[in-house]
């Protein structure tokens, strides 16, 4: 993996925070989640959101203040466990000399010495 991967991290965590309305998505239309409904799964914007509520009032929503508690998206989270060095691979391993994700290419050439952990995802 390259050196400056926790700055790249960093920015791909950053990503996480930019919650995008479900109903909206399904539509073609990119609009940011204000609410996420825990029975439904899903993020809402404002304009969802209301008719959401007005629909389903026995659901729990977390607001943006809530946000924290907010799931990652299945995006966001394959985009996290792929190697910033080979693409098409996932992190599968933490290489404990280097303090870094690997996946099994990076194994081979980068930390074929190094201290591997298996990673549980």
């Amino acid at each position: 993996m390259a050196t400056g991967s926790l700055s790249a991290v960093a920015k791909r965590l950053r990503m996480v925070e930019d919650f995008r309305c479900t109903s909206c998505e399904e539509q073609n239309l990119q609009e940011s989640a204000d609410i996420y409904c825990e029975a439904c799964q899903k993020f809402y914007c404002k304009r969802c959101a209301h008719l959401h509520n007005s629909l389903t009032k026995e659901h729990t929503t977390l607001g943006r203040g809530d946000i924290k508690k907010w799931p990652v998206s299945k995006e966001v989270e394959d985009l996290l466990r792929k190697c910033e060095v080979h693409k098409d691979k996932t992190l599968t391993q933490f290489c404990t000399d280097h303090s870094q994700l690997c996946c099994s290419e990076c194994v081979e050439t980068i930390h074929r010495y190094g201290t591997l952990l298996n990673l549980m995802l």
